[in-house]
């Protein structure tokens, strides 16, 4: 028997259930965990979670967020659907039952980041399928560096580029010391993440929020605080996620003293040396320029972040499904407006 089930109703399974599913295919993403919904809860969003069941068994599923606006939302899927079973009617079930959803949620759009990679093409028409159109307006970064950890650590420096293995030692030698922190270091991140955020020009989340995060994810050791130090003064600060094999540098900052004794080229590797030693196959850096992109302020980041030999990996982008086109017309708009204003709000995860 197949079913399709809502968050909204009773009976819904848990959160351990839930997460178990994610994690069952292999490109399960944090994104679509349990927390990841109570944490984007907090802050402005609705979190709902749709599934399709065959005998009881969850085989699709997507966690889907709205934000309110007014008497409409709008709906995002962040790095889903989840699929463990991808026959035609199972998919179709399960867009069918989004649909129903966000009808019921009354939204002006339904934007989807999925988990696919660029060439994977049989999901990609799942989506024009199902009515949506590619969009240029991302929220997650399109493409990003893959470190693979399943090697031993010697052969992971061996190829990394030169002179970030001569980076990470130099920081050593210099008496650079890199620990991992708990919930008392969180106002010294925050303070780094300010000060890199105004430096460099880029919107940060409120403390508020690296908080909540750090208690949803932290006791369940899905999450990690990693502080460079030298003579008692913070240098840098990474906060790194886990989650179904792959680690994830989300948010890092640093100050302006010592860069000279390349505390971020460490504490990059303590981070991974971490995520291998958790379980992890992969390090996501996170995020690079896409191509075309004119950002160029990110161009000293993307070579940061190349130089740690990883392999450059693109997805499938964004859809957009219009479900009140006019509506959604001027709501994108407005964003591009808010976007391009000083102090625009973070974009990413």
């Amino acid at each position: 028997m197949i079913q399709t089930l809502y968050s909204t109703q009773r009976g819904f399974p848990s959160a351990e259930v839930w997460d178990a599913f994610v994690a069952a295919d292999p490109r399960g993403h944090l994104l679509q965990t349990f927390a990841w919904g109570e944490l984007k809860g907090a802050f402005g969003w609705v979190p709902t979670r749709v599934a399709v069941a065959r005998d009881g068994a969850l085989v699709a599923g997507a966690q889907v967020l709205y934000r309110r606006l007014g008497p409409c939302t709008v709906g995002y899927i962040p790095k889903g659907p989840v699929f463990l079973e991808e026959e035609g009617m199972i998919v179709e079930r399960l867009w069918q039952g989004i649909h129903r959803l966000s009808r019921r949620m009354r939204a002006i759009s339904l934007k989807v980041e999925p988990p696919w990679r660029e060439e994977e093409e049989a999901e990609r028409r799942w989506l024009l399928g199902a009515g949506f159109a590619p969009s240029a307006e991302r929220i997650q970064p399109r493409r990003t560096i893959f470190v693979d950890l399943r090697p031993s650590e010697e052969e992971i420096l061996a190829r990394m580029k030169p002179k970030w293995r001569y980076n990470i030692r130099l920081s050593m030698r210099k008496g650079v010391t890199v620990r991992q922190g708990g919930a008392k270091d969180l106002p010294t991140f925050y303070r780094l993440m300010r000060l890199t955020g105004q430096r460099d020009g880029f919107a940060i989340h409120s403390a508020a929020y690296y908080e909540r995060a750090w208690a949803l994810f932290a006791p369940q050791g899905r999450a990690r605080l990693f502080l460079a130090e030298y003579e008692g003064e913070t240098l840098a600060a990474l906060l790194a996620y886990a989650f179904n094999g792959q680690a994830i540098y989300m948010y890092g900052a640093s100050s302006d003293a010592y860069r000279e004794y390349m505390p971020n080229h460490q504490l990059q590797w303590r981070a991974m040396q971490w995520a291998k030693a958790s379980g992890c196959h992969t390090y996501d850096l996170w995020g690079i320029t896409d191509r075309g992109d004119p950002a160029e302020s990110l161009s000293g980041v993307e070579r940061f972040k190349a130089g740690f030999g990883g392999e450059i990996v693109s997805f499938a982008g964004a859809y957009d499904r219009d479900d009140m086109p006019p509506l959604a017309w001027a709501l994108r708009r407005a964003w591009a407006w808010r976007r391009a204003r000083p102090g625009a709000p973070p974009q990413g995860a």
